[in-house]
């Protein structure tokens, strides 16, 4: 890695590659509590809501729903009471969510607790940029950035194997062991290494009145608000395909035994779509590239639909499935970052109150979207192909609508 030049706060930084690792580990918790819960989800439907195995699918929502509440206060809190504070106070609550899930003893216990985790995770996933936006500013935080989510990616490809194999070993309660040590660890870490980078005295005191503000702005501004809606309409895509798509490997195609496996080739070629997205978006620009993707979306998914209701052999329909999982979440990646910097184009004046807003609102709205389309699970994945066209559908006709400053 490139050495990065000094910031006035250089005696708060550690190493360069220890304080990427940091990072990392901190922001991971949040696809390590999603995607290493995959394998389990069969076995906890069986164990606490055996009469309808679909309610599982919850358990994926209702930590997203925790997490996006938990984002819209946690930039705030840490503006007020300081980054490590925060973090620390979010682990904590995730680690008793953690506790609490793995005493569970009926499914409304299990959902309650791990909308808890969520808030719990919002804490580090948020105040992690601010810590660095206080020591790094602009290509020096870019490049920093850009190595926290290399490691980060491989998350999503290794969670799904390690609760794999944690669940074989020592059953699906094991998870939520895996989860404290993982949490405990990485605040250790923070706490003995890590100096508190935002100063007492330029600490902001917490104001409901701000927050409602910059609620009321973003959803006044056109583009702002379209980009929003549209995202909220793109994580309910990725959303309610990880609530289902365990299932339908399992149910529909008979590949539970190896989800793990294909989940991580997925998430490895899906981590791909942002070092596209990072050397095309300059040259070809941030709005041809939704369309193009939504347009690409629209077009598998109809392909899809139709290999389903043809009932083609099996390699096909599982080529095809396979493929358009790998193309939702390649969409993603090609679009979340290009629609959050849409909506924070003339938001600079209150930008970490936006972000705020932009990451809850749409994480809140897609759990809302997601939630309904996968317990309709049929065996099938046609239930989530029609959410998706909907939504992707949609999603490419309000990008039209979009405008960029200057233009009419």
């Amino acid at each position: 890695m490139t050495e990065i030049t000094q910031a006035p706060q250089a005696d708060k930084r550690l190493p360069q590659v220890e304080f990427i690792a940091l990072l990392a580990m901190l922001m991971a918790t949040v696809a390590f509590s999603i995607d290493a819960m995959l394998p389990a989800l069969p076995e906890i439907g069986r164990a606490l809501s055996p009469g309808n195995l679909n309610n599982a699918q919850l358990i994926i929502t209702s930590f997203v729903l925790g997490m996006g509440v938990g984002t819209l206060f946690a930039g705030p809190l840490s503006d007020a009471f300081g980054r490590k504070n925060v973090m620390v106070g979010g682990a904590a609550l995730y680690i008793f969510a953690c506790t609490l899930a793995w005493a569970a003893d009926s499914l409304e216990m299990m959902l309650a607790a791990r909308v808890l985790q969520g808030l719990g995770a919002a804490g580090p996933r948020v105040a992690v940029m601010a810590l660095v936006r206080d020591l790094y500013a602009g290509r020096d935080m870019a490049r920093i950035m850009s190595f926290v989510m290399v490691v980060f990616s491989l998350v999503p490809a290794l969670a799904p194997t390690m609760g794999h194999y944690i669940i074989a070993g020592f059953g699906w309660r094991a998870i939520f062991a895996a989860f404290i040590a993982f949490s405990v660890i990485s605040v250790i870490w923070l706490m003995l290494r890590q100096p508190e980078t935002l100063a007492p005295a330029d600490r902001r005191p917490l104001s409901v009145g701000a927050l409602t503000g910059a609620v009321v702005e973003m959803f006044s501004h056109h583009t702002a608000r379209l980009s929003i809606i549209i995202q909220t309409l793109t994580l309910g895509m990725l959303f309610t395909v990880l609530s289902s798509t365990q299932q339908v490997f399992d149910v529909t195609f008979g590949q539970g035994a190896q989800f793990h496996l294909w989940f991580g080739a997925i998430a490895v070629f899906a981590a791909t779509a942002s070092v596209l997205n990072a050397k095309i978006v300059v040259r070809v620009g941030m709005r041809a590239i939704i369309k193009a993707m939504y347009t690409a979306q629209i077009a598998i998914t109809f392909l899809m639909i139709g290999i389903t209701l043809s009932g083609g052999p099996y390699w096909l329909a599982f080529g095809i499935y396979v493929f358009w999982v790998t193309a939702n979440f390649f969409q993603a990646g090609l679009t979340i970052g290009n629609l959050n910097a849409l909506a924070m184009e003339e938001m600079g004046h209150i930008a970490g109150l936006a972000a705020s807003v932009i990451a809850a609102v749409a994480t809140v709205g897609a759990v809302l979207i997601a939630a309904p389309v996968a317990l309709l699970f049929d065996g099938t994945p046609l239930p989530m192909a029609i959410g998706t066209l909907i939504c992707a559908s949609l999603a490419l006709w309000l990008t039209t609508m979009i405008r960029r400053p200057g233009e009419a």
